[in-house]
């Protein structure tokens, strides 16, 4: 089962890897983490309960790495509860430092920043993931900051892109149509419950297809299995459908043995 990280637990993680950090370095070698992410997501805005890693550009000294692992051990973190392993993804662009924002200093030597609203929709639209959050994301920081009274315009979001990947286009053809017709309808709220009904969905179909054929689904075809499934016009004749393999497939291997 997948730890889950929240705003509240989050902090507390961070502030005991600052006084780990501080203890091996001293206050004389700060060090910046810019959370990307779920973690930017949970930190800045309401709408998201958790995330199951905190993903940052973490910058310090070689010392880190043991101030994490000891963070890790002391509260029984899973390997790699903070970790970079997103710099090794699309959504990547080593212009995200410039659009950080201050959040908090822990122990006078750890800085923490978040990405701002723009660009963390811009990462979010990059992987345009319909099996994870990044749509009910995008639209969960668009209502939010409709409510504040300071909305996202479609042009504030080009830029991003743009400045972040230097080309509109860079983005997935599903997320161009995707925030096109977002903006369009401008019901980010009603959008969000759907999307993300959608995203649960098609998470627990991907979840029962890995048990019906084990060792197929990888990274690079991920996605278009997921659209595979949703083209499906009655997803829970589909569901069935692979509950009903995987029963069937149990019963032959106990036949076999």
């Amino acid at each position: 089962m997948s730890f889950e990280f929240t705003k509240e637990n989050i902090d507390l993680y961070l502030k005991e890897l600052a006084k780990a950090y501080r203890k091996q370095v001293g206050k004389g070698m700060p060090a910046e983490l810019v959370l990307i992410g779920g973690a930017s997501v949970l930190i800045n805005y309401g709408f998201r309960n958790m995330t199951t890693d905190v993903d940052a550009l973490i910058k310090g000294a070689s010392a880190m790495k043991d101030a994490i692992n000891a963070v890790g051990d002391k509260y029984n973190l899973p390997n790699g509860w903070l970790n970079a392993d997103f710099m090794h993804t699309e959504s990547y662009s080593p212009k995200l430092a410039e659009h950080a924002k201050h959040y908090r200093t822990f122990s006078n030597v750890l800085e923490l920043y978040t990405v701002s609203a723009e660009y963390l929709i811009a990462m979010k639209l990059r992987s345009g993931r319909q099996y994870k959050s990044d749509l009910s994301d995008v639209l969960g920081i668009l209502a939010e900051h409709e409510k504040k009274g300071s909305p996202i315009s479609m042009e504030r979001i080009q830029t991003a892109v743009v400045e972040l990947y230097e080309d509109w286009n860079a983005l997935p053809e599903s997320s161009r149509n995707f925030i096109g017709n977002v903006m369009d309808n401008g019901d980010f709220e009603a959008l969000f419950a759907t999307v993300q009904h959608s995203e649960q969905e098609t998470k627990t179909l991907l979840t029962e297809y890995e048990k019906c054929a084990p060792g197929v689904m990888k990274q690079s075809n991920v996605d278009a299995i997921a659209n595979q499934l949703q083209s499906k016009s009655d997803r829970a004749s589909v569901l069935k459908q692979l509950r009903e393999l995987q029963a069937s497939q149990s019963e032959t291997s106990n036949i076999n043995k």
